[in-house]
């Protein structure tokens, strides 16, 4: 049987006070680490094995949830083999506030959203189909298909379900070249959006272009859907004039 799949192997731990050592710890087994005070244990477990397990967890998520985790340095050892992503909880005192639970007060949720959201299989609430990421050409080729024929509109939804006014928003958006934008349902040239109610939730989408979907407006329809990509981090929307 292959070593890494049953035993965690160590070679050339020298983190901290440990001693170019090597160890094989066995899977599925209760380890415990003993010895007297600053003979490595702590080196061992946390700052070689707990680090490098770490580090490969967070390696594993998208960028964009990389940001929300520190990153901790590769320990000094040779190699670790059969290590799996891991996480560990330092401990942490009772909350006073009646409203935490073990979960807040560890701060294992943020973990679990982490972990939830990349292992999670989204689906449509409305239809209930699963969602899935296309590429620009794939939006591209499913909208001449659906629409063909038709005037549709691009959007971008940058702002979904957010409190504010969204004044210097606004300002931005006409600065890249965009003249329009649909706010909470409504298309308004954006110097002629009516003031935002600064407590209640808006949506705004940022109107790319108005079209007919023919082959001839292709290469447009394209590019269009590019730039909604870029501006709202990969989400667009397509709206049927006259339906």
């Amino acid at each position: 049987m292959d070593r890494k799949k049953n035993k965690i192997v160590i070679r050339g731990a020298r983190q901290h006070n440990l001693k170019n050592i090597n160890v094989e710890i066995p899977k599925n087994k209760l380890v415990v680490i003993t010895g007297v005070s600053g003979s490595g244990k702590s080196s061992l477990a946390f700052d070689t094995l707990y680090a490098e397990g770490y580090r490969r967890f967070v390696e594993s998520l998208s960028a964009y949830a990389r940001q929300f985790l520190g990153v901790m340095e590769k320990p000094e050892v040779d190699s670790i083999e059969g290590l799996s992503p891991a996480i560990a909880i330092d401990q942490k005192t009772t909350s006073k506030n009646p409203r935490s639970t073990v979960g807040t007060i560890t701060e294992i949720y943020d973990y679990l959203r982490v972990l939830f959201a990349n292992i999670g299989r989204p689906h449509c609430p409305v239809c209930g189909r699963p969602l899935e990421g296309l590429s620009p050409q794939e939006v591209l080729d499913k909208i001449m298909v659906k629409y063909k024929g038709k005037k549709i509109i691009i959007t971008a939804p940058v702002i979904r379900g957010k409190k504010g006014e969204f004044k210097d928003f606004l300002k931005g958006v006409r600065k890249l070249g965009f003249s329009r934008v649909r706010v909470d349902g409504e298309i308004y040239r954006i110097d002629k959006v009516p003031p935002l109610e600064k407590n209640k939730k808006h949506d705004i989408e940022v109107v790319i272009d108005r079209l007919t979907v023919k082959e001839d407006n292709k290469a447009r329809l394209l590019s269009d859907i590019e730039k909604a990509f870029e501006i709202a981090n990969g989400v667009l929307k397509v709206l049927v004039e006259n339906p």
